[in-house]
């Protein structure tokens, strides 16, 4: 049967770690890019529309590679026009993981156990909508509905961070609603908007930033604001991480350059956000903070769509510049001077997976360990790997290479309240695996240990990786 309470569980040691462990952990999602203020707002949503092609730019892009026009994507279509553009595309969508994760959402919160294509659109418009406009259907019944713990959002250093005091401050609500800091338009010093970006930094910091000397010291007084209201972890989006070394008196000088106006070559580029991810990352480890650093995109490719879409409306591309020469060399100077905090690396590009797997085989040393759970991580497959293939390859290489009972799991990097089910696609993959290895010999049927594995990939490793 399609997609039924068994779906991609192939072996019964599978479908006993899924039903009887998987199934039963709470949510940790510790990356994501929903709104606080939404969750503060208890938002209730007019249409299907609005929660699932509003801002989802992996639909988007689907919906383009299927030849739906951009009036029906982005465009003032009517709502009910999007929703059937898109009720064609997902209905042939065969093998892209969104029709799964599609699904799995129709069955999670509308309880629709039929399949979404273009003779159902109708139906399932109906049930959506009826069940959205119902009182007790706002996003806190989603993330309630999920069994969430814990929310990482995803912040600016300039944010106040007004709605998390405020949902902290709401005891009706008992999801932990929690900032990550991501000061990515702090490291971008060769985009426009650098110059005045650093200016309302240091509005918000209380002081003129003339000086990367100043730059940092703004950076560290947000930091202590971030930690006050919860925050345990940044976020970085680099194309590549880059490990050129300059001295203080070169960055300075690349930094003032650039605030008058003068714009830095690639080399000037490098230098800088070396030192920026160096600064950074030993004040996260002053404060126990994880780092976790996301590379390997290639961003806003279509530059008429940019410029009148803005970023983050689905043209981006998998990046092959990512050097694990580079890297290794950017974590051994914070290895080198005991400054390396708890960090997760993920590469869009799965060719870099046993490079991960086996440059955090070398920095694993800390006496300050957590007992089971691997200090360096490598992330969860990831937006353009997050698919059936691409989970499995990066759990079987991360079990080949390292140590996969200590990885932290999976998280949504989404945009959209009903994407909790992503966890449940990635437990199934993860049960299925197992269950896999033990039919097949190359793991005992001890479903004891197997459970304990499980449990924590599923849940228990992220809340000791993170002190949750």
């Amino acid at each position: 049967m399609f997609m039924d309470k068994d779906f991609l569980l192939n072996t019964e040691t599978a479908k006993t770690l899924f039903h009887e462990t998987a199934s039963k952990c709470p949510i940790i999602d510790y990356h994501c890019h929903i709104s606080p203020r939404e969750i503060y707002e208890n938002l209730h949503y007019d249409s299907i529309t609005q929660v699932w092609l509003g801002g989802d730019h992996y639909k988007w892009r689907l919906m383009r590679c299927a030849g739906v026009p951009e009036k029906f994507i982005t465009g003032d279509a009517d709502p009910k026009e999007k929703f059937f553009k898109w009720a064609g595309v997902i209905g042939k969508g065969i093998g892209n993981p969104l029709f799964h994760w599609s699904h799995l959402e129709l069955r999670k919160y509308f309880g629709y156990q039929g399949v979404l294509n273009s003779k159902t659109a109708q139906e399932v418009w109906d049930l959506c909508n009826e069940k959205l406009h119902r009182p007790d259907f706002g996003v806190r019944d989603l993330i309630n509905m999920s069994n969430v713990e814990i929310i990482c959002t995803t912040d600016d250093p300039v944010d106040n961070l007004e709605w998390h005091a405020k949902i902290k401050a709401d005891t009706s609500f008992k999801t932990r609603v929690l900032p990550a800091w991501r000061p990515d338009k702090a490291m971008n010093i060769e985009r426009d908007a650098f110059s005045g970006y650093i200016e309302k930094l240091g509005e918000v910091a209380g002081f003129k930033i003339n000086t990367f000397a100043d730059l940092k010291a703004a950076l560290s007084k947000r930091m202590d604001f971030f930690a006050s209201q919860g925050c345990k972890l940044s976020d970085h989006g680099p194309d590549y991480i880059p490990c050129t070394l300059a001295s203080e008196a070169e960055i300075e000088a690349i930094f003032k350059a650039r605030l008058e106006g003068k714009f830095p070559d690639k080399d000037a580029i490098d230098k800088y956000k070396t030192a920026f991810l160096l600064f950074v990352a030993r004040e996260y480890h002053k404060r126990g903070w994880v780092m976790q650093i996301h590379y390997g995109c290639r961003r806003d490719n279509n530059i008429p769509m940019f410029e009148k879409l803005g970023p983050d409306t689905g043209f981006d591309c998998v990046n092959n510049t990512a050097s694990s020469v580079d890297t290794a060399k950017f974590i051994g100077e914070l290895q080198r001077d005991n400054t390396l905090p708890k960090t997760i690396l993920y590469s869009l590009n799965g060719v870099d997976n046993a490079s991960i797997d086996t440059l955090a085989g070398c920095f694993q040393v800390d006496e300050n360990n957590i007992a089971g759970v691997s200090k360096i991580q490598h992330g969860s497959a990831w937006w353009f790997e997050d698919h059936f293939d691409g989970m499995n390859s990066h759990l079987r290489t991360l079990g080949n290479l390292g140590y996969l009972a200590g990885f932290i799991g999976m998280l949504t990097d989404s945009r959209s309240f009903l994407s909790y089910p992503r966890h449940e696609y990635f437990r199934r993959i993860v049960c299925r695996l197992f269950g896999e290895w033990v039919r097949d010999g190359f793991y005992p049927d001890d479903i004891e240990t197997l459970s304990e594995i499980v449990k924590g990939i599923s849940y228990e490793n992220a809340k000791k990786y993170f002190n949750f």
